[in-house]
């Protein structure tokens, strides 16, 4: 499907994967979202192995878009504006591993935007502290468990707790 109709990949980190999935939905140009897990070392983990901080795995939302509607760098921008990230392995009530802050990247284009967006936001004098976002080679996504799939449209809830 990515290449058939010209789509991209990308993946992100910022926290509760609920809360980043529906930020993306709601994106024009995204054309499709998942939930679930990146950057570990653990073979097809679950959510409760995450949780128990022993894989390696950041929460993440995997997403296809349209390059022709949405480009990555606006992706980016959205990534910086729904979380704080200067915190550290955290996102507002949620801590640990599994919570950081990080870019996934597909391509070495892909790296260069994130470099690029990570040093103008601690450039842009909106954050007191050092951004503490990861930019990371995309691995294996591992998709989470249906229930975490589209979870607030799913339970008709539009936050975290944040």
């Amino acid at each position: 499907m990515v290449a058939e109709f010209g789509y991209k990949e990308a993946a992100f980190g910022a926290g509760c994967f609920w809360h980043v999935e529906a930020e993306f939905m709601d994106v024009k140009g995204v054309v499709s979202t998942e939930v679930g897990f990146m950057g570990g070392t653990k073979e097809n983990p679950t959510y409760k192995e995450v949780c128990g901080k022993r894989t390696g795995h950041a929460e993440a939302v995997h997403l296809l878009f349209d390059p022709k509607v949405v480009s990555y760098e606006e992706l980016l921008s959205v990534f910086f504006r729904i979380h704080d990230p200067t915190q550290l392995n955290r996102q507002g009530p949620d801590y640990g591993t599994q919570y950081r802050s990080v870019i996934f990247y597909y391509d070495d284009e892909q790296r260069k935007e994130a470099l690029k967006a990570k040093e103008d936001q601690a450039a842009g004098g909106k954050y007191q502290g050092p951004i503490a976002t990861e930019i990371s080679l995309a691995t294996r996504f591992w998709k989470a468990e249906e229930y975490h799939q589209k979870y607030f449209q799913k339970n008709r809830v539009r936050t975290c707790g944040l």
